[in-house]
């Protein structure tokens, strides 16, 4: 299958370690809705879900080793893996900010290799915000190489529903924080991902006021969407919303089969599910 020739394009699937799957973030998914398997969910688990059904996915690791001191997946996994399945899969890489000079050589590293077409990064886990100085300098190396920066914004399914929710702090991921990214670089084209809970007007605003910046619908059932983000991706935002279901944590099965009933007008259903990514992503190259 050519990448174009996809049904969909789902911006956000994760690769997982084998540890219990955490509930998705809290309203967004009933129980026995979300994908609870508990093992790995490999690159080629991600790619053999999508082929199946005629989708393409982003799909990415992510690095939090500073702050949970766990080793993450190996970039190189993820690349390796999508380059084994280029009809389904497209890799973005993970960083950990807070690596300094080790994380900037890897960034440096992967944009030399040619495979990665963007970066995730996750504020709450990682424990940082984007719009610290300190970190302009991996920004930069990304907007220089053409490639895309996906940013988690709002509350994270990870911690959610125990003590102190697990540490994290909500604090890092309001969007409000990647608004000076993108007015620094204009260059840089910037994925927000998740409707921003508690945020949305704010997440709403930025994407309205940058032309770089887009948002994806990753992580929620469509049926829980608050009603101006349904409204502006209708009609003002229509061509900066992208389908994305946060895959395994929310299957995408689960994720279309709300989005027929969630208030979203035919006219701009394949704009959402497919043409606004080809356009992100860059893929009409």
């Amino acid at each position: 299958m050519n990448l174009l020739d996809a049904v969909a394009i789902d911006v956000h699937a994760h690769v997982t370690r084998p540890t219990p799957v955490q509930d998705a973030t809290a309203g967004a998914v009933e129980p026995g809705n979300e994908v609870r398997t508990g093992r790995a969910v490999t690159v080629d688990d991600v790619a053999a879900h999508y082929r199946a059904r005629r989708m393409v996915a982003v799909v990415f690791p992510v690095d939090t080793e500073t702050v949970s001191g766990r080793r993450p997946i190996p970039n190189d996994d993820v690349v390796e893996g999508a380059l084994r399945h280029p009809d389904v899969l497209i890799p973005f890489a993970s960083v950990d900010p807070w690596k300094g000079r080790v994380a900037l050589d890897e960034v440096d590293r992967l944009i030399a290799a040619g495979h990665v077409r963007g970066f995730k990064f996750h504020p709450s886990t990682q424990a940082f915000f984007p719009d610290d100085r300190r970190f302009y300098p991996l920004y930069e190396r990304i907007a220089g190489a053409g490639l895309r920066i996906v940013f988690h914004t709002g509350q994270t399914a990870i911690g959610a529903r125990t003590p102190g929710g697990g540490g994290i702090k909500l604090k890092y991921s309001n969007p409000m924080h990647i608004d000076d990214v993108a007015a620094d670089f204009p260059e840089l084209t910037i994925l927000m991902a998740h409707p921003s809970v508690p945020w949305q007007d704010e997440a709403l605003a930025i994407a309205g006021h940058k032309a770089n910046v887009y948002i994806d619908l990753s992580g929620w059932s469509p049926k829980y969407f608050p009603p101006q983000l349904v409204q502006q991706a209708n009609t003002v935002l229509k061509d900066k919303v992208l389908f994305g279901s946060d895959y395994p944590m929310l299957a995408p099965d689960r994720w279309l089969e709300d989005f027929e009933t969630a208030g979203f007008r035919d006219s701009v259903r394949s704009l959402l599910l497919k043409e606004n990514a080809v356009r992100y992503l860059g893929l009409q190259a």
